[in-house]
């Protein structure tokens, strides 16, 4: 059967105003969160989730993408819309600052099962490090939903039709993202983007209620701050428990390489940290053989270098963090010979030729006493993550050089 539309029905579907260079200001990378980390269907049936995000970089206006990656059926959302928030991890936003957000001129869109969706562009000065406000209405969620828990920040959620409400008042926190993946900024001709691609350590394991104390929340203060590189947006695709080569928790990095590096606009540069839970993993469960512990290296060092091929055909600068210390840590309990097979990982990634660059972060963060265990200072407690000030001699350790024009 044909559907014919009307003339009248085809002039309401607008074409997206082109402005350039759009660069992604803030993303997270989606996943299929567990049975706990989902909206249930009283939390957003008749409801609104304003879900705050901080951008990176400042420009004109802004676009949101919406995500139903993992979706088996539609995403239906019946309203959307944008806005300055108060301050970090604030349910309230600025008087006169929302702005509707549109998709294809429509307040109402369904986004097919995989797929992302843009809204159209709206007018909204933004700044560096300027906390948004995403406020949705849901008609339909997915079977399957796709988010990210690890938001390290507070979300809002409030009874009714309450896009435009500045006060947000009885709203009840909710620390994950929900739905969205990235909001996209019209820059300066300048602008570009920084991909750091890792696992719990970038995710911000610890970082609570938007405190922004993950390493790239750091990068992303100096790089604002710097005359050279305040054009410079930091994106962080980290995913607590993630794997290099298998799924542990999200997909694994090679998998994701193209939905989370290659598909953001402006992105120039990768910082890759990833293998730790790989290293871990081995032998959590059962002793590993030398043979096996040698070939399971094998296979993460091919694993970078597919990952360094695939960036440098796109044009993107990589750079290779080294696989911090985790000895002592109670869920993998390494021993000696997952010391040695971290060894031989960050001595690959040291070498030069392999990475465009290298920030030596297991050099940053280790006890010189005791180089295969985190400096006390530096360590969360766990013997694995990063205490806050762990994380922020992290990205203390980023040269800014290697982002200058």
């Amino acid at each position: 059967m044909r559907i014919l539309l009307s003339a009248a029905a085809l002039a309401t579907i607008a074409i997206p105003a082109q402005a350039e260079p759009w660069v992604a200001g803030w993303t997270a990378s989606p996943i299929k969160p567990n049975a706990e980390q989902v909206l249930a269907d009283a939390q957003y049936r008749d409801a609104t989730l304003r879900q705050i995000v901080r951008v990176t970089i400042g420009g004109r206006a802004v676009r949101v993408r919406f995500s139903n990656r993992f979706g088996a059926t539609p995403l239906r959302i019946a309203g959307a819309s944008v806005a300055l928030a108060t301050g970090p991890a604030a349910a309230s936003i600025r008087a006169g600052s929302d702005r509707p957000l549109r998709f294809g001129g429509r307040a109402m869109v369904e986004i097919p099962a995989g797929a992302d969706y843009w809204s159209d562009p709206v007018a909204l000065p933004v700044t560096a490090l300027a906390d948004l406000a995403i406020s949705t209405r849901f008609a339909d969620l997915p079977q399957q939903q796709t988010g990210h828990p690890g938001a390290r920040t507070r979300s809002w959620i409030a009874p009714g039709d309450r896009l435009s409400d500045a006060a947000f008042a009885d709203a009840v926190p909710v620390e994950r993202w929900f739905q969205i993946a990235a909001v996209e900024v019209d820059a300066a001709p300048a602008a570009r983007a920084i991909v750091a691609l890792g696992d719990s350590i970038t995710d911000g394991f610890g970082v609570k209620d938007g405190r922004h104390q993950r390493w790239t929340d750091g990068l992303a203060r100096r790089l604002s701050a710097n005359r050279a590189t305040r054009d410079v947006a930091v994106l962080n695709h980290g995913i607590g428990g993630n794997c290099l080569l298998v799924e542990c928790l999200g997909p694994n990095a090679l998998s994701r390489f193209d939905g989370d590096v290659l598909s953001q606009p402006g992105a120039r540069y990768l910082i890759l940290l990833e293998g730790i839970n790989d290293l871990g993993g081995l032998a959590r469960e059962k002793p590993a053989t030398d043979e096996e512990r040698r070939a399971h290296v094998a296979r993460m060092i091919a694993g970078y270098a597919q990952i360094v091929a695939r960036a440098r055909a796109k044009g993107l600068k990589v750079i290779g963090g080294t696989v911090m210390p985790f000895m002592g840590n109670d869920y993998y309990h390494p021993d000696a010979a997952a010391e040695a097979s971290r060894q031989a990982v960050n001595a690959w990634i040291r070498t030069p030729g392999h990475f465009d660059a290298v920030i030596d972060f297991d050099r940053i963060v280790r006890d010189p006493a005791q180089p295969d265990r985190l400096l006390p200072a530096y360590d969360s407690g766990d013997h694995l993550h990063p205490s806050m000030a762990g994380y922020q001699a992290m990205a203390d350790a980023v040269p800014l050089t290697l982002f200058a024009k």
